[in-house]
């Protein structure tokens, strides 16, 4: 009798430990898969940070290379104009002179 008794009360401290691990093992499993969504969060938020910082430096560096093409345009430009003026003030003699005679 003294030995069913005993095993009765191994079996239920053997079942009380079993839900103990089993509560233990999900609890361990929550804890992970909240840590694995803030790892995922912290990590979608350093890729946004990333996308913004380099669309933040393509956006300068497109800004200055405008400015620079800009200030590049202006000056053929007028070089194109020096060139025309130089040559239809030549061309202007060279009419009148023929004019004239």
């Amino acid at each position: 009798m003294e030995l069913i008794k005993k095993i009765k009360q191994t079996e239920a401290q053997a079942q009380e430990i079993i839900e103990q691990a089993k509560a233990d093992a999900a609890g361990r499993a929550e804890k992970l898969r909240e840590d694995h969504r803030r790892n995922l969060e912290q990590a979608e938020k350093e890729r946004k940070k990333a996308v913004e910082a380099a669309v933040a430096e393509a956006q300068s560096q497109g800004l200055a290379e405008a400015e620079q093409l800009k200030a590049q345009a202006e000056k053929d430009r007028r070089k194109l104009r020096d060139k025309a003026n130089a040559r239809m003030a030549g061309a202007a003699a060279k009419v009148m002179d023929y004019l004239r005679g």
